[in-house]
């Protein structure tokens, strides 16, 4: 039949990390709809795991043959597979500390026992209310998250970008014992969100008026030939990483990120923290690096501005907050400036860098949300960062491990956030970028200031005669702290075997 459409092939093992955590959360809507809640509370996490570990090992057997599939719209390449993987160890991490929270009754009960010593109630209520449905919307978030990292198109990349949102701005609204502050949070991030998203599908009408075509490698070709409008090229870039950096947190697009964090239920901000930063990087660096690879000279200096600004912006602000929520949401502006920098290097160690950055970060992260799930007062978690003082003394362990978080962040050596700020402005150094390193370097002072004060509160100050409760963890949030805790030691010792892998998978495929 003449002018007859052709489907294009599909090819299983590229594309099956993607297509069996999709698969996974369309059955989880379905055991959603159908089973009872004694039996849904079994089902969903134990197949959202599932999904999450045969996603993993596809990545892995698919990790040597990079292939570019469905007309050229995903790229199974180094950077998509690397970051695909992180995302879903993230994920598996995030999960078990989402199983803490189980629904009895229309009421959540995290455990019935708090550590000796510690003042409060017995039975401490969580801080939000986490029903099943979390794990088929999370799962959606994954398959949206891998889907926007591996897109060679901006309409595909769009569409991922939404798929891994709208399940996002559902789960900030999940705290149901905060409903006011949590779909407060929610609308305001829905509404920004889509906010951005027009500035992104707006970029990409003019990309393809400049072009002719959504693919990246086109864009490419037309500006290497000298061909198109440069006002629809620039114009087009500016309004795509306006989009772009929304997701990233970076400044001056952060301004939903310190409300959207504080008011999610904490382990959906622990996912959404690590995760989306991973997926909205991995995107952004090929938009740069693929679709505007010949024109670094155009797109460099606005890149340092952005960095520059959003790491002021997120150090100097988190000095100045007194809840533990928020100081971390601004820590997490400023390490999206520090990612901007490996970005902002244009070269193979910058991608290289990211790629390490964003593995180590995301366990960080993790880290640090599940250890303040489990400091609480009598209506949630002890939030007022002055409610943590003298908790080493009460619960060492759990007060150590969020000291080496914090160190982590502030890039202590031996931990996995020194090797991460060095692999980034090593990168940057190489391009000749020595004043933004500069920029990062004392914007580093500042960030270890507040974490380190959080540290010595913790150790060297009494503990306040109404101490919040510190509640023993389950065996679920035992091991996504055991995982964190191991990866930030392990990446920061022995970071050799990370570092290789990055190496490794550092390059698009055109």
């Amino acid at each position: 039949m003449t002018g007859a459409l052709t489907p294009p092939s599909l090819p299983f093992l590229p594309l099956g990390p993607s297509l069996v955590v999709l698969a996974v959360g369309m059955v989880g809507v379905l055991a959603e709809a159908f089973l009872d809640a004694r039996l849904r509370r079994l089902v969903q996490p134990l197949l959202a795991l599932g999904g999450y570990v045969a996603a993993f090992v596809l990545v892995v057997v698919q990790a040597q043959r990079p292939a570019r599939v469905v007309d050229g719209s995903l790229a199974a390449d180094g950077p998509a597979l690397f970051a695909g993987g992180t995302i879903l160890l993230l994920a598996i991490t995030a999960t078990f500390l989402v199983m803490e929270r189980r629904a009895a009754g229309g009421a959540i009960v995290a455990h019935a026992a708090v550590l000796p010593g510690s003042r409060g109630s017995a039975t401490l209520a969580a801080s939000e209310e986490l029903q099943t449905e979390v794990y088929p919307l999370m799962v959606f978030s994954v398959g949206g998250m891998l889907l926007f990292g591996a897109s060679t198109t901006l309409l595909m990349m769009f569409l991922a970008l939404e798929v891994l949102s709208l399940p996002l701005y559902l789960m900030t609204g999940l705290a149901r014992r905060r409903r006011l502050l949590s779909q407060e949070a929610a609308v305001k991030y829905f509404l920004l969100g889509a906010f951005s998203s027009g500035f992104f599908l707006y970029g990409a009408a003019l990309l393809y008026g400049y072009a002719g075509s959504l693919q990246l490698s086109a864009i490419a070709s037309t500006a290497a030939a000298g061909n198109g409008s440069s006002a629809l090229r620039f114009a087009g870039l500016a309004l795509v990483a306006v989009g772009l950096l929304f997701k990233l947190g970076a400044a001056p697009f952060h301004a939903w990120t310190p409300d959207v964090y504080q008011g999610a239920p904490t382990p959906v901000t622990a996912f959404m923290a690590a995760g989306t930063k991973v997926a909205a990087f991995l995107a952004l660096l090929r938009f740069l690096d693929v679709g505007f690879a010949g024109l670094h000279a155009d797109w460099q200096p606005l890149l340092i501005a952005v960095a520059v600004l959003t790491m002021l912006v997120g150090s100097f602000f988190a000095v100045t907050q007194n809840d533990v929520k928020r100081m971390l949401a601004y820590s997490s502006v400023a390490h999206a400036g520090f990612l901007l920098v490996g970005v902002a290097a244009g070269n193979t160690a910058g991608l290289k860098g990211s790629l390490f950055y964003l593995l180590a970060y995301g366990f960080t992260t993790i880290g640090s949300f599940t250890v303040l799930t489990l400091v609480r007062d009598p209506d949630g978690e002890a939030g007022n960062v002055a409610r943590w003082a003298g908790l080493g003394r009460r619960a060492p362990v759990l007060a150590g491990s969020f000291a080496l978080f914090l160190l982590a962040l502030a890039g202590i050596p031996l931990t996995s956030g020194f090797m991460a700020k060095f692999a980034v402005f090593s990168a940057a150094i190489s391009a000749h970028e020595t004043g933004l390193v500069v920029v990062g370097l004392l914007t580093t002072v500042v960030t270890a200031f507040f974490y380190l004060r959080v540290v010595v509160l913790m150790f060297f100050t009494d503990p306040p005669e109404d101490a919040p409760a510190i509640a023993v963890p389950g065996l679920a949030t035992r091991v996504a702290l055991g995982i964190a805790v191991a990866m930030t030691l392990v990446l920061g010792i022995v970071p050799q075997v990370a570092l290789h892998l990055a190496g490794s998978a550092a390059s698009f495929l055109p």
